[in-house]
Parts: structure tokens; C-alpha cells; sequence
């Protein structure tokens, strides 16, 4: 299905030219288009840290929406082709720019934003944008906590303020950002439900820090919840699909609540007066927003949340790098989703 990605006959591992120049496998997008526009290649040029820069090995690499969406050519922020996709990678450093001083060759890492791409073997990021990665966890899931987590730490406390005691709805609570906001509103002393849409996925949300679950394939899951939470409503949803559920969050919240819309695929025709008697909020929610302070403070949160144990993440579908236009295809039409989608290299 996707015999037009090009892999070359060297070895897995980086080759030499007699030059000296180091190559490297990496995945190159050099027009918008479906899938088949993901091409990989083993002759880049492994990138060479500037200042306050660092060189990752790469062991695994997150797969986010977001990637399909750039991919694509529809998301609002596009990068220059010919480009890389990817950010959150994990592994080794390989090397340091100059200036940097927190870092050394082999220590493990893990980033939430990279210079050249993620989907290769090396990545060069900036060293504000890499943080230690401890022992107990493994690459692939050093590899699932930045987007994720940092989206979830921002949807949470900077944007909907939440409050230890206060309610929260995690609406497709099984894949990664979903995962990390239920594991983040427990350990912040919140009532969590969650939902998602399979049996197997619900005893993931259960068990990653949900007091409740709910199947939302179900025709009266809603109702469901209703019934639980009783008049009071819900005080904070977090959103991952808001053209399809925008107007059922709107019915569901708490005098006061707030919709954190983190993702949405479409239009969705809502009843303004559904928020008027509530005074309730629907509010965006874009990690590109994110200001390099609040990187620190929300790098802060999710270390602490390393060492003391609530931070964990749970690793779905993997791939090989040669199968990134599979995992691109299962990620956006839901297949394979359960967990946080990584490639391995």
C-alpha cells in the first residue's frame, strides 16, 4: 500500500563517505499530500549541534496527530519542505554545541521539541527543549512524554486553572495526551472520568488514574455521566475531538465549567445559549503557544511527576521507521490508538 517509501540498501546504522560526512536514515517530506509523501531515505547528513544545541541518537520517536495534519498541508503552522517531522524523541547524546552545560555525551534524554525532525536516527534540538531521562523509564517512553504530558500539564493548570477537588471529564481518555491528563488530574487531587471506546481501553483509563470510565460508543453514555455527576455538572473537559462532542460538553459542564478544546478534525454547530445560562468557557488549548518560561515550569511539574512515580506512560502501537506512513494511517482513523504510538529506530 505504501511501495512508494524509498529505503536505501545501507545497513540500519549510520555510513561514512570517504569525506568523512556522516548519514543517516531519516524520513523527508518534500511536498503536502497523504501518507505516501512520507519518504525515507539513508544519505542525510547527520546535522552537527550549534550553540546551546545537542545531537540525540535516536531510540524511539512519539507519533502525534499533528504530524498528519503538517504532513498534510491543513494545520495552521507549516513547516519549509523539504522537512523532517517529528519532536518528541528520546535516546543518547551523541554530541554538544558549544555553551551547553547540562548535558554530555551518553547521557539519556528525552525532548519535547527537535531542530531537524525526530523521525531519523539523529536529532539535533535545542538544550532547553531536552530534559534527563531517568533509569526507570525506557526510551519508548521517554519518547511518548512531550507532546502528550506538556499538552495535558498546559490543558489543566495553565489554561482551565483547575482546582484539587474539582471534576474532570477526559473525552477520549485512551490514547496519549488522554492517558497523561488522567495520570495528572489524580496526582492534582481531581475527580476524573474519563471515556473511551473499547473494553480494553477502558480498563487502561481505569487503571492510569480514572475514578470512572465510560464507553463513548455507547448512545446513552451521556446520560451515563449525567447520572453520575448529578446536577452539579463537571467543572473542566478536557476535549480531544471537539467537532464530534463540542455540544454534548457544552450540556455536561457545572455553573462555570470550561471545555479545553485539544483537538478537533472539522466544523460542529453548538447552541450558544447551552454556555449563557452556565457561564461557562470554551477555551483553546495549543502547545505552540507555550513561552519558553512556561516550558521550565511545566518541565518542572512533569519531572517531579518522574521521581515520585505518577508519571508513566503508557506505550501503545510501534513501528519501525520504514512504516511511518502505516502508523500515520492507523493514528488519524483511529486504528491502534490505544496508548502512545512510537517508532523505534
Amino acid at each position: 500500500m505504501f511501495d512508494s517509501l524509498v529505503e536505501g540498501t545501507e545497513s540500519p546504522q549510520e555510513v561514512t563517505m570517504a569525506t568523512g560526512q556522516k548519514l543517516m536514515r531519516a524520513i523527508r517530506v518534500f511536498e503536502f499530500g497523504g501518507p505516501e509523501v512520507l519518504k525515507l531515505l539513508s544519505d542525510v547528513a547527520v546535522p552537527v549541534p550549534k550553540d546551546h544545541q545537542v545531537l540525540i541518537k535516536v531510540h524511539a520517536c512519539g507519533v502525534n496527530p499533528v504530524e498528519t495534519y503538517m504532513r498534510s498541508g491543513s494545520y495552521s503552522r507549516l513547516p519549509a519542505l523539504p522537512y523532517t517531522p517529528g519532536t518528541d524523541v528520546a535516546g543518547v547524546i551523541e554530541s554538544v554545541g558549544d555553551n551547553v552545560s547540562a548535558f554530555k555525551k551518553g547521557d539519556r534524554v528525552f525532548s519535547t521539541s527537535t531542530v531537524s525532525g525526530g523521525y531519523a536516527e539523529y536529532a539535533l534540538a535545542a538544550d532547553n527543549t531536552v530534559f534527563l531521562l531517568p533509569e526507570k523509564l525506557d526510551y519508548k517512553q521517554g519518547a511518548a512524554i512531550g507532546i502528550p504530558y506538556f499538552t495535558a500539564y498546559r490543558a489543566l493548570l495553565h489554561r482551565a486553572h483547575v482546582k484539587a477537588g474539582e471534576s474532570v471529564l477526559v473525552h477520549g481518555a485512551s490514547g496519549g495526551v488522554g492517558l497523561a491528563t488522567c495520570q495528572i488530574a489524580r496526582a492534582y487531587g481531581l475527580r476524573v472520568l474519563g471515556t473511551a471506546g473499547t473494553e480494553e481501553g477502558q480498563k487502561i483509563v481505569l487503571r492510569n488514574g480514572a475514578h470512572e470510565v465510560f464507553n463513548h460508543r455507547e448512545a446513552d453514555y451521556i446520560n451515563k455521566i449525567k447520572k453520575s455527576v448529578g446536577d452539579k455538572g463537571i467543572n473542566v473537559i478536557i476535549e480531544m475531538l471537539a467537532n464530534v462532542n463540542l455540544s454534548n460538553d457544552l450540556k455536561l459542564l457545572s455553573h462555570e465549567g470550561r471545555v479545553m478544546v485539544v483537538g478537533s478534525r472539522g466544523p460542529i454547530e453548538i447552541t450558544p445559549r447551552d454556555a449563557m445560562g452556565k457561564e461557562s468557557s470554551i477555551i483553546g488549548v495549543s502547545l505552540f503557544s507555550t513561552t519558553k518560561e512556561e516550558y521550565q515550569q511545566f518541565s518542572a511539574a512533569v519531572q517531579a511527576g518522574m521521581e515520585i512515580g505518577w508519571l508513566n506512560p503508557v506505550i501503545g502501537a510501534q513501528y519501525p521507521l520504514e512504516k511511518v506512513a502505516q502508523a500515520h494511517e492507523d493514528i488519524i482513523h483511529g486504528r491502534k490508538t490505544l496508548g502512545k504510538m512510537v517508532l523505534l529506530l
